[in-house]
This record gives C-alpha cells, sequence and structure tokens, in this order.
C-alpha cells in the first residue's frame, strides 16, 4: 500500500503514462485556494468515500508543505461500514488533519429527527439536520464537498460555489454565474457556502486520479466475500441495521461497492475486481451509473434535489 503522505507533487508513474488530464486537478487546487482566501471557517466534507479522499489529496498539494488549513468534518449515521471508519481514523493520522466527527444518533437522542421504521429505513436523511447544526455549531462559512455533475442531475445544476441560505437551504433559482472562472464568496449573515472543486471530474477520471497518485482506499472498494441478500434487484450487504423480510435470505457472495454510503442504502455488486485496472475496466463497461446503487436516489424522481433543497451535502 502506498503511504497516503508522500507529497510527491507528480509521481513518476503519472509522468510515463498519464491518463488523467492535470488540468482538472489544476482547477480543482485552485479552487482550493481560492476558499482559503474568501473564506474564515471552511471545512471538508468527508465521507470515507473516493470522492472525499481524492479532496484530502487535493488539499495537500494545495498547501504543501504545510498542513491542510481545513478540518475534516464527518456527519456518522451510525450504520456506516466499519471498514470506512477504520479508513477515517487511518487517514486523519496519517496525513496529520483535524477531525471532527458529529452524529447522527445524537440528533435522535435529542429529538431532532425521528428514526425510520419499515422495510426501508435508513438514517441517510437524518443527516441533514445532524450537519446543518454542526454547521452552526463551528460557524463554518464554506464546507467543501466532493460532489461531480455526472453523478446525478440535481448535482449537475450545482455551480462550484453554491450558496445555502440562513437555513441552510438550496435555491436552484438563487445560483450565481460563474464566467472566466471567477468565484464569488459573498455571502450574507448566516449564508453558507457548499464547494465542489471535482465539479468537472466524471468517475472515470476519480479512478484513474487515485490510480496515477497510488492513493490507498478502504477495503470495500475492492472485489472480497461477504454475507449479501437480494432486494429491488439489487444485492445488499447483511446488516443488523437493516430490516429484512422472511424471504431475504443472506448468502456469500464475492461484491465490492462501486459507492459508498450508509449500509442501508448502498447496495454492492458482483464482482473479481481486486486491482484499480479491474475497476477501471468495469467502470468503462458499465451500464449504470454509479448512484445507480444507491437506494436513497430511488425513494422519487427528485429524491436528490429535494435533499439538497432542505440542506442536505
Amino acid at each position: 500500500m502506498s503511504s497516503f503522505g508522500d507529497k510527491s507533487l507528480i509521481p513518476a508513474s503519472a509522468l510515463e503514462n498519464p491518463v488523467f488530464p492535470r488540468e482538472l486537478e489544476d482547477e480543482a487546487i485552485y479552487i482550493m485556494r481560492e476558499v482559503a482566501a474568501q473564506f474564515e471557517r471552511p471545512a471538508i466534507l468527508f465521507s470515507g468515500g473516493k470522492d472525499s479522499i481524492t479532496l484530502v489529496r487535493l488539499a495537500q498539494k494545495a498547501f504543501y508543505p504545510g498542513k491542510i488549513p481545513f478540518p475534516l468534518l464527518h456527519v456518522d449515521t451510525g450504520h456506516n461500514f466499519p471498514e470506512t471508519i477504520d479508513y477515517r481514523d487511518w487517514l486523519v493520522n496519517e496525513v496529520g488533519a483535524d477531525l471532527i466527527v458529529r452524529t447522527v444518533q445524537d440528533s435522535i437522542d435529542q429529538g431532532k429527527v425521528k428514526e425510520e421504521t419499515g422495510k426501508y429505513a435508513s438514517r441517510n436523511a437524518l443527516q441533514t439536520v445532524t450537519l446543518l447544526d454542526a454547521i452552526e455549531e463551528f460557524k463554518f462559512d464554506a464546507c467543501i464537498g466532493g460532489g461531480r455533475r455526472d453523478e446525478e442531475k440535481a448535482r449537475a445544476k450545482e455551480r462550484i460555489f453554491s450558496v445555502r441560505d440562513d437555513f441552510g437551504q438550496w435555491d436552484a433559482k438563487r445560483q450565481r454565474p460563474e464566467l472566466f472562472d471567477m468565484l464569488n464568496g459573498r455571502i450574507a449573515v448566516g449564508e453558507n457556502v457548499r464547494v465542489f472543486p471535482i465539479s468537472n471530474w466524471t468517475e472515470l477520471d476519480v479512478w484513474n486520479y487515485i490510480k496515477e497518485e497510488g492513493i490507498p482506499l478502504p477495503s470495500i472498494y475492492f472485489s472480497h466475500r461477504r454475507p449479501v441478500f437480494e432486494r429491488d434487484g439489487m444485492l445488499w450487504a447483511d446488516s443488523v441495521y437493516i430490516n429484512k423480510d422472511e424471504d431475504e435470505v443472506p448468502y456469500e457472495a464475492t461484491v465490492r461497492f462501486r459507492t459508498v454510503g450508509d449500509m442501508t442504502c448502498t447496495a454492492a455488486v458482483l464482482s473479481e475486481a481486486t486491482e484499480l485496472d479491474d475497476i477501471i475496466g468495469e467502470i468503462l463497461s458499465a451500464e449504470i451509473s454509479e448512484r445507480g446503487a444507491r437506494m436513497d436516489d430511488k425513494r422519487s424522481e427528485a429524491a436528490m434535489e429535494k435533499r439538497k433543497q432542505q440542506g442536505y451535502f
């Protein structure tokens, strides 16, 4: 496993046979530096997924040889994959980043949100309240996220600097023009901005960047054996957090996860991909998008947009 702490600006392997378009990295680093210049209390929203891991590497490069000047903020549902939590703790120690964790369980205990019930119960939507409370607690005026426009149609509407009102809500009609790479971070009291440095990247760009940079990832991104069960034509990791019907009987399969979220809303895919080249090959031949394995996006036609309007990442 390559060290995430390797500070070389461009690895020799990337120079020998580059696939990732380095102008995307240049743009993302420029955005990171603009955040540092225009805002007083930014944070990186960290989930332990490949996109937020990519943000950490970009922040390292943007501010090398100094420390990443933003804390990592993780909203923990309590239903995360254990491998992701283990990786999170390893990463912050490896890069010397500051970590802030706030939990959905605390929001439930405080009576701010109510645990869902039923077959499709999930804490994914409940994260919004926990996130907005954390933003208020630490007075964050900018939260850097790993959203990409190719993921989902609501995310395609986002600007790189996406303003949220004093209730944390997003309005597509209030999006600012971003001409000639001019990023406007001016906000009123109480407002904050979500920042998306890799907006213009694709899923394949992210994987090629991870490969060229030699970035370690949580093990669940690679093929492994684990108990799963079938639901709605997809494979779900067997977990005490998921309410199964009697006919949803777990069995062992060789799978990996193409995207990483809450265990209750993230499905696996059958795969023998144990290396990055294998994963990239699978993506090139995939017939569905990576968020096609996210049940939270399937609750309604406009599920993501509605969550964003309420303050979701």
